[in-house]
């Protein structure tokens, strides 16, 4: 079965006892690692428990298919429904997953945590459209699901944020929900012992202002503009700084699908009124004036090349002896040259 977006929150509360398996997907690793750890933790709280909790490598399950049907089968020594966690899990672990579905009785969940699964992928399908398994997808944050966690956290904190520095954080935020909640609690730790009860823009901004997410911030506006200079500047303080190459692949990837989103919606060039209607867009200053940019400066064709371009390097980064930064540098570099032909044609005419 598919998980729908409104179903998710219930589902990782209390997942349909019905269910064997849950293959845990998507372009977010943080939010895939954080909901798999969710669900484990509805069958066993204390995933340290070795009698409860067996943890297998994505790996190791095509030389021995047999054995998450074995696992599911098998009993707890100490009494107690099992997890089984397989991490990283891929398209190698598909036969298993086969012989899960046909196991005979057993009460133990297996959680596969993959990585960003196509419609094509066999995992995918099977957990779709199996009864006894579960499709649970992981894409990164809209704005708005990222201000009801900037929101929600700050609650629970007993703090409330200001509107203009809510906004802040969350134009710098996004992409991965491991990194997004590490610089949350590093913000709430900042507001822990200064007696006010409201986060402000001067918090926001001494905190969370110099870090890599903005540097990446300043990569997509480079990209996009076309302006190569500042783009090579940009990339070289992401990357002395630490910034992660497949993380600046997946961000250059939300933009690109919030840029699509827009554009396939913009009929008659009305790109106000495809924005206004689109959830998860800036929402107003310069921000938004560069997104519109963005929109006229990439049309759909344009768009639909980057999105496959963007693919084949998140693969080659993971797939190929080639350095990560390099293949994010040539891809943003590429990107950056189209973009910077394309408002020269614009200007010309």
């Amino acid at each position: 079965m598919k998980i729908e977006p409104r179903q998710v929150e219930a589902f990782l509360k209390k997942p349909n006892p019905v269910v064997r398996g849950v293959v845990v997907y998507g372009n977010d690793d943080g939010l895939v690692a954080e909901r798999a750890t969710l669900l484990a933790k509805t069958v066993c709280p204390d995933l340290k428990d070795p009698f409860r909790v067996v943890d297998i490598a994505g790996d190791a399950l095509k030389a021995d298919p047999a054995r998450l049907a074995d696992e599911f089968s098998a009993m707890s020594l100490m009494g107690g429904r099992r997890v089984i966690r397989v991490r990283p899990a891929a398209e190698e672990s598909v036969t298993a997953l086969h012989n899960l579905v046909e196991a005979g009785a057993g009460d133990a969940l297996i959680v596969l945590e993959a990585g960003n699964l196509t419609p094509r992928s066999q995992l995918r399908a099977l957990a779709e459209t199996e009864a006894c398994l579960a499709a649970l997808p992981c894409y990164m944050d809209t704005t708005e699901a990222l201000e009801g966690l900037v929101e929600s956290s700050a609650r629970a904190a007993g703090l409330s944020v200001e509107a203009d520095a809510l906004d802040w954080i969350v134009e710098r935020l996004g992409g991965d929900r491991g990194q997004t909640r590490s610089e949350i609690d590093k913000l709430l730790l900042y507001k822990a012992d200064d007696g006010s009860k409201a986060v402000t823009l001067d918090d926001a901004i001494a905190v969370l202002g110099d870090t890599a997410a903005v540097g990446i911030d300043n990569v997509i506006a480079a990209t996009f503009d076309g302006e190569l200079t500042t783009l090579d500047r940009a990339l070289d303080r992401v990357f002395a700084e630490g910034g992660n190459p497949v993380q600046l692949v997946r961000s250059l990837q939300r933009h690109v699908d919030q840029l699509h989103l827009v554009a396939s919606h913009a009929k008659g060039g009305n790109i106000e009124g495809a924005m206004f209607k689109a959830r998860g867009l800036p929402r107003g200053g310069p921000v938004r004036q560069r997104f519109e940019r963005h929109v006229r400066t990439w049309p759909l064709p344009r768009l639909s090349h980057a999105l496959s371009e963007i693919l084949k390097a998140e693969i080659e980064c993971k797939s190929t002896a080639l350095p990560d930064e390099t293949i994010a540098r040539r891809l943003c570099l590429r990107f950056a040259q189209a973009a910077k032909t394309a408002r020269e044609a614009q200007a010309r005419r």
